[in-house]
């Protein structure tokens, strides 16, 4: 069966961050990750303690943490040389919120970042919380003279399971930013198999995704991690996690409803093996990707298909 689904030069039918890239670019590109030292605002008090329920983040550090910006590049452009000899690189600013702190620190981090070799941009983490008048002048100033991604962490549209997860912010307030920063490559995180939501409540966030229409899109499944504090509501059994053949059949029917030019940034993700306690199928990240890519197949459907 031929493949239907136009942003794709592969078996993907779905609109990837790596065809993007090569087409954008001319060739294949490698995020590096960079731990900056942010903290969060959802960690240190000035809007919630201890993080969302499901972060890991403040229970360990990164190895990274502490060590030069250019260190941290070469250790990391090192690792990856071998299996992507010749890729571009785009310096990842992904632990915590990378947006916290004032804009002369923003500055001086990014400006750096922007001059390490074969750099061709940055991508930058942050929550809608964390972004002020200043910030957002600066970003969008940075917008016009390089490529650049930011990632907000949204997770849900329901201030229900927001609460639960303690978040720290309403859907009203990541509208609020998010009108904001229109014209920027935004790129939303949502988190499938979150405490109480149905498949239909997850259907409805896609469909918020679809009317918002960002740049890309983060499709993660909840991870059960050793030490968070949802890791103990979840050995009480106060809820389930999906299944792989659930979050298969949830993230094709959320990928059908999208806009077929939204990239997907992730379509599932990696929890810390050491310390990771469900779903034990997430360890197989490819697993995951084949089953979305026979799904898709066998149904003979794609990213956008049930989109209006």
């Amino acid at each position: 069966m031929s493949n239907p689904f136009p942003y794709s030069d592969t078996n993907k039918r779905y609109y990837t961050f790596d065809y993007m890239m090569r087409r954008r670019f001319g060739s294949k590109c490698v995020k590096i990750p960079i731990d900056a030292g942010f903290t969060c605002p959802n960690i240190d008090g000035r809007c919630g303690k201890g993080g969302c329920t499901y972060c890991t983040l403040p229970l360990r550090n990164s190895d990274m943490r502490g060590l030069d910006f250019e260190l941290q590049y070469l250790m990391q452009t090192e690792k990856l040389s071998s299996k992507w000899k010749g890729a571009l690189r785009l310096p990842y600013f992904q632990d915590y919120t990378n947006t916290y702190a004032p804009i002369e620190k923003l500055k001086e981090i990014y400006e750096k970042a922007l001059l390490l070799p074969e750099a061709i941009g940055l991508d930058i983490a942050t929550r809608v919380d964390a972004i002020d008048d200043k910030c957002l002048e600066y970003l969008k100033e940075l917008n016009e003279r390089t490529f650049l991604i930011l990632e907000l962490g949204l997770q849900t549209v329901h201030d229900k399971t927001a609460a639960l997860i303690n978040r720290g912010h309403s859907y009203e307030k990541f509208l609020e930013t998010y009108e904001k920063l229109k014209g920027l490559n935004i790129c939303i995180h949502i988190i499938n198999s979150l405490p109480e939501e149905t498949e239909e409540m997850m259907l409805e966030t896609a469909r918020e995704i679809a009317r918002l229409h960002p740049f890309m899109l983060k499709i993660h499944m909840l991870y059960i991690e050793e030490g968070t504090p949802i890791a103990e509501n979840y050995k009480k059994g106060d809820f389930k996690l999906l299944t792989l053949e659930e979050y298969t059949k949830i993230t094709c029917k959320q990928l059908e409803l999208l806009p077929p030019d939204i990239c997907i940034g992730r379509i599932t993700g990696d929890g810390q093996k050491n310390s990771l306690i469900a779903p034990e199928w997430s360890k197989k990240k490819f697993v995951v990707m084949n089953e979305i890519d026979k799904y898709l197949s066998k149904n003979n459907s794609w990213q956008g298909v049930l989109y209006k």
